[in-house]
This record gives structure tokens, sequence and C-alpha cells, in this order.
């Protein structure tokens, strides 16, 4: 499946807004375009929007967005904030304004760990809040749980330090890890409790492929 190449895509991915409103709770920050680009892109070399394509937690749509760019024509987003989905939706009209190949996205409110899906074969992109607020940890473990439910294979984007964990999960539910690679994930001052005017935190994305399709 032919797509931009990944500098195109993260130009293009550049002009998407940020959240309105951003929750601390929810961990709400936007996803770097260029960690967007370089995920899509390796989906796209693997293939993997050939298949149906599930953003879970998607935020303001930049990786549902990338995807429909790269070519994918079944595309969905969830998210449980509507103001995050209205986001998605104006940035999707931006994104895609000269652009008559690209896909429209579905976009649902809804929780991740509660979700309308019936498939199992999916592509799942994600992701997920980090972990770091309280009452808020191993949320990435309830995404991971969804998308090993929904998908055929998933690219998550977690804090550094969750190779193990990552590992482990998968290898427990049937899966395997294929492709693992770090990246900059730069933060802006945006909540109170932030003291620098940015941090830049140091992500890791992994591939898995689940019950060995």
């Amino acid at each position: 499946m032919a797509g931009p190449s990944r500098r195109t895509l993260a130009r293009r991915l550049e002009s998407l807004a940020d959240f309105s409103a951003p929750s601390a709770e929810l961990e709400q920050y936007l996803t770097p375009p260029e960690l967007a680009a370089h995920l899509c892109h390796l989906a796209g070399l693997q293939g993997d929007f050939e298949r149906q394509v599930v953003d879970l937690g998607t935020g303001t749509g930049m990786l549902a967005i990338g995807a429909a760019l790269s070519g994918a024509d079944r595309v969905a987003g969830i998210d449980v904030d509507p103001g995050a989905l209205a986001v998605a939706r104006r940035n999707e009209r931006t994104a895609t304004a000269d652009d008559d190949s690209a896909h429209a996205v579905g976009w649902l409110r809804g929780d991740v760990t509660r979700h309308p899906f019936a498939v199992t074969d999916a592509t799942v992109l994600s992701n997920p809040p980090f972990g770091a607020q309280r009452g808020n940890r191993h949320a990435d473990r309830r995404f991971l749980e969804t998308a090993r439910e929904i998908g055929a294979v998933s690219y998550t984007i977690h804090n550094e330090g969750s190779q193990e964990f990552v590992e482990s999960f998968a290898a427990d539910e049937g899966g395997e890890v294929t492709h693992a690679f770090q990246a900059e994930f730069p933060i802006p001052r945006r909540f109170e409790f932030h003291t620098a005017t940015e941090e830049t935190l140091a992500a890791e994305v992994f591939r898995i492929e689940w019950r060995g399709q």
C-alpha cells in the first residue's frame, strides 16, 4: 500500500491542532507528529493498514488521521472525551482538505475498556496514558488488554522503561513483540504541576502480533 513518505506525512500532521482544553486526569498530550509519522510509516511498510484500523484513545486524532493519510481505508478513532473528538473532527477536515485519496475516519465516543468493536483482526494504534497521574496507574495495561481483544496487531506508545512489562504481557497473552523503538516525546507546560516550559520524555513504541496472526 503506497502512502506518503515519512517526512511528508510528518509535515502534514504538523498542521493538526492540540487539545483545546486538555485534561490532566486523562493525561491529554498531543502525540508528536514525527512520532505518529514514524509509527504510521512502519505500519504501512508492514501491510498493517490493509485491515480495519482502530485508534484507541484517539485524542486529537493524530494516529487515526495519520493512518487515513497513509492509505488505510477503514479507520475508526474512539475517545471518552467529546471535546477531544470535536478537535479530531476539525483536524481531519484540515488534514484531508486537499487529499481526495484519504478515506474518512469514523469517530466514536466511548470508553476504550468498554468498546463497541466486534472485530478480532484489527490493526490497533494507541498512545495510551502513561499512568503518571494518581488513579491512572497501569492505564496502558487496560489499553493493551483491549488491543489484544480486538487486534491482530497493535502499535502502542509507552513511557521509557516499559519494555519488560510489554513483552511479558504480550507473551502471557499469546502475542509477540516484533518491533520496538525509542522516540522523543516533547511535553509543553500546560498544567499547574509542570515546572518547566517544555520537557522531553523518552517514549518506547512496540508492535505486537497477537494470537500468532
